[in-house]
């Protein structure tokens, strides 16, 4: 048997399509699978010459030997055992695909994306992904991190389909729809060695206007919420609910964070709760979201995903896990 066609062509010259397609990849894998030509045309249902051309068009396509035939036995080269092994996945892949345009097709969303505002447990949220994920649905999940007016600006923006923890200043309007989440107390807080730590209660604004608070950066484009910030203060400002929690545990500043979050911390004695003379926060929170899509420039009812997202949400124990940040695990 002639030795391995040498290569005519540059080794990333480009290779027609249609001579790697899945029917192609599939006859390849048979062959090895049977061990022969011969074997693999009976379960194909081919004359053998028609196989041997076959391969021949595919080995032509991509100038290179993919079975040695010196032998009785159909054995792959190394460049057939490369092409058999990318075939494996690509195979199951092609399938994915259409089974996943399959049940699109019948009404199930491509992609679902979700905001979550910091206050939302993470844990939770990912238990939930996890649920949906049990479903087999063929709708990818896709999670944002919001704060403050980001979070609902995403939603009304097209840019999340679903958002968690909304605060609500105002009514959205449209056809988005929003229903309570819950309350979130937040709390004043210091690390021990802050000097507002052992400083007399209840800490007047006068007292805190003196030293620097932790703010949280609105995530929506225009910004402009904040809370706790008094007239004249210094103030250092963090992307993310978490960096602020470690900037306050490291004494950089004060501030108000969520009691869920800050809860096992004050257990540990790692910050402080200090009693003050400005009014209570309690934020009242939302979820939102819009109760009919876009889809090619049409509007159409939601989707299947979304609506089990809203069935989880309509449970009172679901909405309280989301709300209440657990410590991580050991």
């Amino acid at each position: 048997m002639a030795p391995a066609p040498t290569a005519t062509h540059p080794p990333d010259a480009h290779v027609p399509r249609a001579a790697l397609g899945p029917e192609q990849l599939a006859l390849l894998a048979t062959i090895a699978r049977c061990g022969s030509f011969a074997a693999a045309a009976r379960e194909l249902g081919l004359v053998p010459s028609a196989l041997t051309y076959r391969v021949r068009q595919i080995e032509e396509a991509l100038d290179v030997l993919l079975f040695d035939r010196r032998s009785r036995r159909a054995q792959p080269t190394p460049a057939g055992e490369e092409l058999l092994r990318a075939s494996e996945h690509l195979l199951r892949e092609w399938d994915a695909v259409a089974q996943r345009i399959r049940r699109i097709a019948t009404g199930w969303e491509a992609e679902l994306t979700i905001a979550a505002d910091a206050v939302i447990d993470t844990r939770t949220l990912l238990e939930l992904c996890e649920a949906f994920y049990a479903l087999g649905a063929p709708t990818r999940l896709r999670l944002r991190g919001e704060t403050l007016s980001g979070t609902l600006e995403a939603l009304l923006s097209g840019q999340a389909d679903l958002a968690l923890g909304v605060t609500l200043d105002r009514s959205p309007g449209g056809d988005v729809r929003t229903e309570p989440l819950g309350e979130v107390a937040f709390w004043f807080v210091v690390a021990p060695h802050h000097p507002l730590a052992n400083a007399p209660e209840p800490l007047t604004p006068q007292l805190i206007r003196a030293h620097r608070i932790v703010a949280v950066a609105d995530s929506a484009p225009r910004g402009g919420l904040t809370f706790g910030l008094l007239p004249g203060q210094d103030v250092l400002t963090v992307p993310t609910m978490s960096m602020k929690l470690d900037a306050q545990l490291r004494g950089l500043g004060c501030g108000w964070l969520p009691q869920p979050l800050v809860q096992p911390y004050v257990d540990a004695g790692h910050l402080v709760v200090r009693q003050t003379t400005l009014p209570p926060r309690v934020a009242q929170t939302a979820y939102a979201w819009r109760a009919s899509a876009a889809r090619r420039g049409q509007t159409t009812p939601v989707g299947p995903a979304l609506l089990w997202w809203l069935q989880r949400l309509a449970d009172p124990v679901t909405r309280a896990a989301l709300l209440m940040r657990r410590p991580p695990r050991g």
